[in-house]
């Protein structure tokens, strides 16, 4: 009796474990996905394709004076998975821009994550994780467009130029040190690699974006 007492709570810790350490996926990265993903357009589209390696399917993205994202509508628990995890390349950086003015306001990869905070999109709040050309991992700064989104490097060509890297952070933690706002929940995810100000080159990859508890 007691051994299958002492079985019995062994498969529920391991129930509860598999539970809290579940991964939400933010994007598959598959032709039927893209099909289905929200085009922002901000000036003619970034070419978007689909491609894989030995880790799986990743999203090609080259922009060439172009500037378009792709999001998705989804509500992910900060207080369960509050970590973003990206996996990204970047293969043509755009180095030499000043990222933080109007002008060099461009990144050759970035995810964002956005939180409505009102009835309008103007409304809404953004933290821009970017793979910085430039500037150096953990500088954050208000985009020159807008104050209700901070740009947030999380990478940077200056460490790993045309090789993939993994990050993560926490996103809690972050709408609370960047924002001041204490958030729950986010409503969206987008990808934008843009070049629409500098009109030079950038060619990235994004792969394996997800949420985690850990």
């Amino acid at each position: 009796m007691l051994k299958n007492i002492l079985f019995l709570l062994c498969l529920c810790l391991l129930f509860t474990n598999n539970v809290y350490s579940q991964n939400i996926e933010v994007f598959s990265f598959t032709e039927e996905e893209l099909k289905t993903l929200k085009v922002k357009k901000i000036k003619k589209l970034t070419e978007y394709q689909i491609g894989s390696n030995a880790n799986g399917n990743f999203l090609r993205a080259k922009a060439e004076g172009q500037a378009s994202g792709l999001g998705k509508e989804i509500k992910i628990n900060l207080d369960k998975t509050p970590f973003i995890n990206i996996t990204w390349k970047v293969e043509n950086n755009l180095n030499g821009i000043n990222e933080k003015s109007k002008k060099g306001h461009d990144f050759a990869a970035r995810v964002f994550v956005v939180k409505k905070t009102g009835i309008t999109a103007l409304s809404n709040r953004a933290i821009n994780y970017v793979f910085s050309s430039n500037e150096d991992i953990g500088e954050n700064w208000n985009s020159p467009y807008t104050k209700n989104s901070i740009d947030y490097v999380l990478s940077t060509t200056k460490i790993n130029d045309n090789e993939w890297i993994t990050v993560k952070s926490n996103v809690k933690n972050d709408f609370k040190n960047l924002h001041n706002l204490d958030v729950n929940e986010i409503d969206g995810v987008a990808i934008l690699t843009d070049t629409d100000n500098s009109k030079m080159k950038a060619v990235s990859y994004y792969q394996n974006i997800y949420f985690s508890s850990e």
